[in-house]
């Protein structure tokens, strides 16, 4: 179950088919495993060894895709990194997990000096982008020209393949550790029930940091399947790559369907090719699942829902294709039915299974959830208990096996696929001189699905603006973190114990709607 074994199969059977895109270079299989090889053998050179971790920092590529065979190749640990986060939030990571080397890319090769001076203990820096290598830092392409070939270490299936940071709901991110097994049959679980055949062509835009885009790199390992990468979401592109190359799948995130629908290319794009879009992430909403079913009436629409805990996929919904008389109801919008390999409960608040229909915390089980958190052993034992994953999201389960997310039990919020957890808003905003309290909530967002809220409490005597307080928590924060709006009140609801009572603040974004998330 090692995250390679797909490489050496498809040299086997299809070794001169196309394995990545990205723009004008297709590399074959046969191609992808020497470079691997070579870059493993570079990573040996420079002193990496079996288990230690290497970062990566760099939007979608070939390169990027080759650096994560290689450090499975080797036997070390990929830590792929939000490009969305700001260098304190990337050197917290860095120092977290004792990153061994980093690898980065034209966008990101101007922070290394700040990043090596807030993570002293960093080592090499590897330059993977298109442009001239800065100096002090390695090529990328000199790496393998002048790499010795490598064996494969062909890891054990419980050996550590990743370390994927997800939002902290104490203000910190944490490092979800997840194997190579944990991949693996998470991915083969998957095509059990919606087959990824060899001869499919994905488009890879979903962040590959993100576990849906890592995870679909390991499907397509696993298939020899090819995968047309995109350094980022940009519409026009997305529409004229799956165009052009054939895509036959993709993964988005409801806002990113959303905008395809909207830009004025998209009526003249010939997207015949495209059988399947897989949806996740965050709920997608009736109407915009309706209005894609209907512009796409050939293509199958697929939900999913896991988190970077599961590895992905741990429920899944369709595909579901448009046709007359189509009528979406409670089971196609759904989170879906569990998984091969899942197992799913909804249990109260003492971890007791709960009838159907009735609303509980979901709780997952299964040779994909998650080996722990990185260096968090009361968050692991708080997740993870008596063999089940706690997920923190509120839903109940219908007597036919669907799987319904209402509410969530954490206070995270979900904004355009991201994951924010309001603690690290609400600790970026406490370090404002002007700020006595505050509270952040997500609220509904046309564009986002949900958008960041914060409810401000002044000290006596201070002043300040929503502008200024979004730029200071830029300071601190990813962008995607910061609030959209912010709004400045007298006080704050709480409970007798003296907890902010978030559920008030909430009801009246939310009053009329089904469900507490978007």
């Amino acid at each position: 179950m090692y995250l390679t074994q797909g490489l050496h199969r498809t040299l086997q059977q299809r070794p001169g088919a196309v394995a990545t895109v990205f723009g004008q270079r297709r590399t074959s299989f046969s191609g992808l495993a020497g470079r691997v090889a070579r870059v493993a053998g570079a990573l040996a050179k420079l002193g990496v060894t079996s288990g230690d971790r290497i970062a990566l920092l760099a939007q979608n590529s070939d390169r990027y895709v080759e650096g994560l065979l290689a450090v499975w190749w080797l036997g070390a640990v990929a830590c792929p990194l939000n490009t969305r986060w700001s260098v304190p939030e990337i050197a917290y990571a860095l120092n977290d997990c004792g990153i061994r080397v980093l690898v980065v890319d034209d966008t990101f090769a101007p922070w290394v000096a700040e990043l090596k001076a807030q993570a002293p203990a960093l080592g090499p820096v590897i330059h993977a982008g298109e442009q001239a290598t800065p100096e002090g830092l390695l090529a990328w392409e000199d790496l393998i020209a002048a790499g010795e070939p490598l064996e494969d270490a062909r890891p054990a299936a419980d050996a550590l393949a990743a370390i994927l940071y997800t939002g902290g709901t104490t203000g910190t991110p944490k490092g979800v550790m997840l194997s190579h097994a944990n991949f693996w049959i998470s991915s083969v679980a998957r095509m059990a029930e919606v087959p990824n055949p060899a001869h499919a062509v994905s488009l890879l835009v979903a962040p590959l940091f993100h576990v849906a885009g890592l995870g679909r790199v390991v499907s397509q390992i696993v298939t020899g399947s090819t995968s047309v990468l995109l350094p980022s979401f940009r519409a026009e592109t997305v529409l004229a790559t799956l165009q052009d190359e054939h895509v036959s799948d993709v993964v988005l995130v409801p806002s990113m369907l959303q905008m395809l629908l909207d830009h004025p290319s998209f009526p003249s794009c010939d997207l015949r090719h495209l059988d399947r879009i897989i949806h996740g992430a965050s709920p997608i909403s009736p109407g915009l699942l309706e209005r894609a079913m209907k512009a796409l009436p050939n293509c199958g629409f697929q939900s999913a829902y896991g988190m970077t805990e599961t590895a992905a996929t741990a429920c899944s919904n369709g595909p579901y294709r448009w046709s007359e008389g189509t009528t979406l109801g409670p089971h196609e919008l759904a989170a879906g039915r569990v998984c091969y390999g899942n197992e799913v409960r909804v249990v109260d608040v003492g971890g007791r299974e709960v009838p159907c229909g009735t609303v509980g915390e979901i709780t997952i089980r299964g040779a994909n959830v998650m080996q722990g958190y990185w260096n968090k052993p009361a968050e692991t034992s708080a997740a993870l208990r008596s063999g089940w994953l706690f997920t923190g999201d509120g839903g109940f389960m219908d007597e036919a096996g669907y799987v319904h997310v209402v509410d969530r039990v954490k206070d995270m919020i979900i904004s355009g696929g991201e994951n924010v957890y309001s603690a690290e808003v609400e600790g970026a905003l406490s370090h404002h001189p002007a700020v006595a309290a505050c509270a952040v909530i997500g609220i509904p967002s046309a564009t986002w699905g949900e958008a960041v809220h914060a409810i401000v409490i002044l000290r006596p005597g201070a002043s300040s603006s929503d502008e200024e307080l979004r730029a200071h928590c830029r300071t601190r924060l990813a962008g995607y973190k910061c609030p959209k709006s912010i709004e400045f009140r007298d006080a704050l609801p709480l409970s007798p114990a003296g907890k902010v009572l978030k559920t008030v603040l909430r009801e009246p974004f939310w009053s009329g709607n089904a469900r507490q998330i978007n």
